[in-house]
């Protein structure tokens, strides 16, 4: 588990370099025991991804980002080959994985696993997890530079937001973040104008966006 010229409105906020919630508590989530299953597997399952955990928390405390994200790669992968792709642990795992995306740098990556992980979750009828997720790709979604790439993710975002909003979960209850996400569609699609009409213009490093 950073100006604006004549092409575009006034700068959000810097998006933050890590996300609200810190690594601590992304692998303490890892971890936690999944009440569904029964405690013989609950034990077999953390116990599977105790190490790998351990060393992933150790390199990203280190500073090595891009190390990390490379041993959370590998730790999904065997996860998933033992455990099955949608365990719970494993969903816990790839989160883990998009959290770290995010760290890297790779904002574009870190936003489609957790978009995949709220799909995968609001099927399983996890609405509270799956709003998390979406959390996670907004925050991802407004790392993105391009605003036509940030138009293109933002409408996958933005439909599956509609939807989880129309569930009997969180999402419900908090929809000026929806609206907020709405508005940004508007100037990303402003932005993406003005670029167009002036190609010959260097596109604005839009803070925020």
């Amino acid at each position: 588990m950073e100006a604006l010229s004549l092409l575009g409105p006034e700068p959000e906020p810097d998006p933050k370099p890590t996300p609200a919630r810190g690594f601590d508590a992304v692998a303490e989530a890892v971890l936690a025991p999944s009440p569904q299953e029964p405690a013989a597997e609950r034990d077999a399952a953390s116990a599977f991804l105790a190490e790998p955990v351990a060393r992933i928390n150790e390199a990203v405390k280190m500073g090595r980002i891009e190390a990390a994200a490379g041993m959370a790669e590998r730790a999904v992968a065997e996860a998933a080959q033992s455990l099955g792709q949608e365990h719970p642990e494993v969903l816990k795992l790839r989160e883990l994985t998009a959290y770290i995306a995010y760290l890297a740098g790779d904002a574009l990556r870190s936003f489609h696993l957790s978009l995949d992980l709220a799909r995968v979750r609001r099927r399983h009828r996890d609405y509270g997890a799956a709003y998390g997720n979406v959390q996670s790709a907004a925050a991802a979604w407004r790392a993105v530079r391009d605003p036509l790439q940030g138009l293109h993710l933002g409408r996958d975002l933005i439909g599956l937001w509609t939807e989880l909003a129309a569930d009997d979960g969180p999402a419900a209850d908090d929809l000026e973040q929806l609206e907020s996400a709405r508005t940004r569609m508007v100037r990303l699609a402003e932005r993406a104008r003005l670029a167009a009409d002036n190609p010959y213009a260097r596109a604005p490093r839009a803070h925020g966006e």
